[in-house]
């Protein structure tokens, strides 16, 4: 037996306290020294008899044993808290206690939660028999009373609840499942963080749960993905890897972040006697895809939010298994509603259309597609982030029980003015020079600031990074020509208010009084702009849109219905528009062209037993959008006549409706001469962009290439231009075998898309000569030179070497850095998987619907891919860099290559944030107490931003995040 003495922070060192009771019985002390005599005993020995105490507490027990069924939690706490005050790192102190960093957090994570609960218990009792507050701190011995109310707060009681519910979630999980998925992504299915899951897993191996580590081989790339399988105890290694194909992911999901868990369930469909259909000839086309809701009714509340773009299914036989059709549209509240209806549903069909037909033009509600998702039957995209988790919402019924929402949450409030602030071409290229020269003038200075702040930076590979990626961002700038946004710039959604004068808006965003111009997409020209004054003392705009407490909508703006037809049909199912205001009247809007007034694609209606448009004519509604949207653009800027842009503009109403409402567009493309407009304004019946705005993102495919960055291995002229910064190829040769119609197999060679600008060494190649040309083809050129000088910046990087001295100064940033540099490597095999998956999904969508356009391929693969992340536990994996990982990579504590390696696995735009942090204006409490104030009193959130010197979004931010 080996005899030694240690330090009381020794001794809880060398113990696990999570099992102290069983633990203690081989240590002994005397009396209340410090030191701690230790027997290392022979492994086969267990008739020892010892003694145990503890140093700075009288008697013979620890301090607080007992029957506390908190006390190991409050011990493992203290202990922590000693050595962290003797100096102890935390990876130390789980290294000393045999756990993982992991574990170990966990551990503190759960025993924290589990004492906050037992301090809430403390401090409800103490109340309930009527203590002070001030009673209650002396008694539990806390810092002053706001320290007793914050226990007693509601929230506070269930903060605790997440890690407890989550584990019991993973339980029923098991007991559902057996192997349950409980890898990297499976966080964002279910709605919890990634740490909150970890730790659940955790405290459950301590409960006796295994979970395992199944590895399966990737095709093609021969590289191993890891699943991690959660089980009972009883379930062996063996087993699991049988049974890979009966893996699940918990089909729970949380709306609050692990406070509650529901199981995944099909809609709700809405009792269709519930329902009123207003007709487009009694007042429906007045507001045509919008839903009305009745307030104060539970299964269909909003929630906080004042609307929403929603899916509600339904069905028009009771007895029918499942919902059959379903209401699309922007929901809101309205407080004129029939006795014994609870929604409205407005269409522009007219009297007599059946509400549940067989097709969407033969239907008010929209048929349900047989072989539907049953979770997801509206082809909608499910949001996946914070405030939306899921698209399915519940309330709690008056009996006290939780039940499933009619809604289907495909958008809500928020969501919209989130889009991105730019101006594009399309747009900017339809008004006056001086306009279009500011805003790409504002444009280009903005990146060469940026620039300027790049090349100051100090860590080379950090700057070597930071400007390839700019290089790339102006590669790209140059071939889509977006300008500047134009000051207070917002998106906004546009809900109908029939009564209101058409040239007024409601828009508690803007100033009441101010001119405003509204753009929409795609955008023909000035005649498709409407130009409005707000005016935000209208009273239904402001009870639509203002709640209670006097706070406004966050990105809507409520507008005559003759407004939204001016703005190239718009509909209000969710249609946004650009607003800007317009007081100096620097954008130009003209009025609606003569001929379009009384048009209407329906002209063009095909019978239904004609074969879809699709089939009948090889119709692609993507590729003839950019036709004749290249070609509105190109005779707007070589000046053709009203009528002339009229006869395209109405081709390209019928083109977008086409496929939707079975338009006969080639009859169209006859009527208004297209063929002829080409000829003019194109060069030919069959040519397309003939000017530099529609020429520079339209495609150009080039041989299969790759970049090359040894210049050994460039000829003297490409040396010179690969140092002046240019992007230098080299063709790999690559070719690949397609049979033809004839079944023969001829040999191609593999190709690469690219654009006509990006191939471009001189904007100008691409111009015809106008004056918008030339103003674009030198923001374009100047463009091209900036992304050359960021590149030399690279290239010339001077090298970068780490400071091992550094290293071990920062010794626990180096190891946090690279844990979480290797999960987020581990991702990528996963991702793959995912992505293999999603194709195979949508190749088999795609085979079993050939009608699919583009658009709906596009939400397809997003909708596809993310369910496969979540079947895969795949994730995209960001390297979240703390300010104390930062300071360690900037003194080099890191190798290059690793360096390297976490700026491709993190966000850029914070690791921009540390390099060149930039003032952020942010609103004091009293700031926002005063704007609550203001906006109880009935100011708009514009007024209330003026007032306190703050923008809108600024204002925003403070009172709703």
């Amino acid at each position: 037996m080996d005899e030694r003495q240690i330090n009381y922070s020794g001794f809880l060192a060398l113990c696990d306290f999570v099992d102290e009771e069983s633990a203690r019985h081989m240590f002994r002390i005397d009396g209340d020294s410090d030191l701690i005599t230790f027997f290392h005993l022979d492994d086969e020995r267990d008739d020892i008899l010892c003694h145990y105490g503890t140093p700075r507490h009288s008697g013979r027990y620890p301090w607080g044993s007992g029957e506390n069924p908190y006390q190991r939690y409050a011990n493992f706490k203290g202990h922590v808290k000693r050595m962290r005050d003797e100096g102890f790192s935390d990876a130390e102190i789980a290294k000393s206690m045999k756990m993982t960093t992991t574990v170990f957090r966990a551990k503190l994570s759960y025993a924290e939660d589990e004492m906050r609960k037992q301090r809430v218990l403390q401090a409800t009792k103490l109340r309930d028999k009527g203590y002070s507050l001030q009673a209650i701190a002396d008694r539990m011995d806390l810092p002053n009373e706001s320290s007793v109310r914050s226990l007693l707060d509601q929230k506070s009681s269930q903060r605790t609840k997440q890690t407890e519910n989550t584990i019991n979630m993973l339980k029923k999980a098991v007991e559902d499942n057996k192997y349950v998925d409980v890898g990297g992504g499976v966080e964002k299915y279910l709605g919890v963080s990634s740490t909150k899951l970890k730790n659940a897993v955790l405290i459950m191996e301590e409960q006796g749960y295994k979970t395992h580590k199944i590895y399966q081989q990737q095709q093609g790339t021969g590289k191993r993905t890891i699943i991690r399988v959660l089980t009972k105890d009883d379930v062996s290694y063996g087993e699991v890897s049988k049974n890979k194909d009966k893996l699940a992911i918990p089909e729970y999901y949380s709306e609050d972040h692990g406070y509650t868990y529901e199981k995944l369930e099909p809609p709700k469909p809405l009792d269709a006697k519930r329902i009123m259909i207003r007709y487009g000839d009694r007042g429906g086309s007045e507001r045509d895809g919008t839903i009305e809701l009745r307030r104060g009714v539970d299964d269909i509340s909003l929630g906080k939010a004042l609307y929403a773009q929603v899916r509600i299914a339904t069905k028009e036989n009771p007895n029918d298994p499942n919902p059959t059709h379903y209401l699309k549209g922007m929901a809101y509240y309205s407080d004129n509603m029939p006795p014994g209806v609870d929604v409205i549903f407005n269409t522009n069909k007219p009297t007599g259309t059946p509400a549940f037909g067989k097709s969407s033009d033969s239907s008010v509600f929209k048929p349900i597609k047989a072989g539907a998702d049953p979770h997801n039957p509206f082809g909608a995209t499910i949001r996946d982030d914070d405030s939306l988790v899921r698209a399915q919402r519940h309330y709690i019924d008056k009996n006290g029980e939780k039940q499933l929402s009619c809604l289907n949450i495909v958008n809500e409030e928020g969501n919209w003015g989130e889009w991105s602030k730019s101006l594009s071409s399309q747009f900017l290229s339809k008004q006056r020079p001086s306009l279009i020269r500011s805003q790409l003038k504002e444009a280009y200075d903005i990146r060469q600031k940026e620039f300027d702040e790049i090349a100051s930076l100090t860590n080379p590979t950090v700057r070597k990074k930071l400007a390839e990626s700019f290089a790339d961002d102006c590669d790209a700038a140059a071939s889509h020509l977006k300008g500047a946004a134009m000051p207070r710039q917002r998106n906004q959604v546009i809900i109908p208010l029939p009564d209101i004068k058409e040239n007024e808006c409601y828009a508690p965003n803007y100033n009441d009084g101010e001119k405003v111009v509204l753009i929409r997409y795609p955008h023909a020209g000035p005649f498709e702009i409407a130009e409005l004054t707000v005016n935000n003392r209208y009273a239904e705009g402001k009870r639509l849109l203002k709640r209670e407490d006097g706070t406004d909508a966050l990105d809507a703006i409520g507008i005559h219905p003759s407004a939204a037809k001016k703005l190239s049909g718009a509909d209000f199912d969710g249609d946004t528009v650009l607003v800007i205001p317009n007081n100096d009247k620097r954008i130009i809007s003209k009025d609606s062209l003569d001929e379009l007034k009384d048009f209407s694609p329906d002209y063009y209606q095909l019978p239904e037993s004609a074969p879809p448009v699709d089939q009948a004519h090889g119709f692609h509604k993507q590729k003839q959008m950019g036709s004749v949207s290249n070609l509105i653009t190109d005779m707007t800027i070589k000046g053709a006549d009203e009528h002339e842009i009229a006869r395209a503009v109405r081709h390209s109403m019928v083109v977008i409706d086409a496929e939707k409402h079975h338009l006969d567009w080639k009859q169209s493309e006859i009527d208004n001469d297209i063929p002829g407009l080409k000829t003019k304004y194109q060069g030919g019946p069959k040519s397309g962009a003939a000017t530099l705005i529609s020429k520079a993102s339209s495609p150009q495919v080039e041989k299969a290439r790759r970049i090359i960055t040894n210049p050994k291995r460039m000829t003297p002229e490409q040396r010179e231009r690969y140092y002046n910064g240019e992007k230098i190829y080299e063709p790999t040769g690559r070719q690949y075998k397609k049979q033809n119609k004839k079944g023969e197999w001829e040999t191609h060679d593999s190709v690469v898309n690219s654009t006509k600008m990006a191939e471009a060494r001189d904007a100008f190649e691409l111009s015809s000569g106008t004056i918008p040309e030339t103003i674009y083809a030198n923001y374009a050129n100047k463009l091209k030179i900036l992304a050359n000088e960021a590149r030399k910046l690279s290239i010339f990087a001077e090298p970068f070497t780490y400071s091992p001295s550094a290293k071990q100064a920062y010794m626990k940033e180096v190891k946090s850095l690279n844990d979480k540099l290797f999960e987020a490597e581990m991702n990528r095999p996963l991702e793959r998987k995912a992505q293999l998956l999603a194709n195979k999904w949508v190749q088999a969508a795609k085979e079993a619907d050939p009608t699919m356009d583009a658009d709906d391929i596009k939400k397809l693969r997003g909708r596809k891919l993310t369910e496969a992340r979540a079947r895969v536990g795949a994730k995209k994996t960001l390297i979240e860099i703390t300010p104390e990982e930062w300071e360690a990579i900037q003194h080099r504590a890191i190798s290059n290559h690793t360096l390297e390696r976490i700026l491709n696995n993190t966000d850029m735009d914070k690791v921009k944030e540390y390099s060149m942090p930039r003032e952020s204006k942010t609103m004091t409490a009293a700031k926002v107490s005063r704007a609550k104030t203001m906006l109880g009193q009935g100011k708009t959130t514009s007024e209330v931003a003026t007032a306190l010197g703050v923008s809108v979004s600024t204002l925003q931010r403070a009172l709703y995040e």
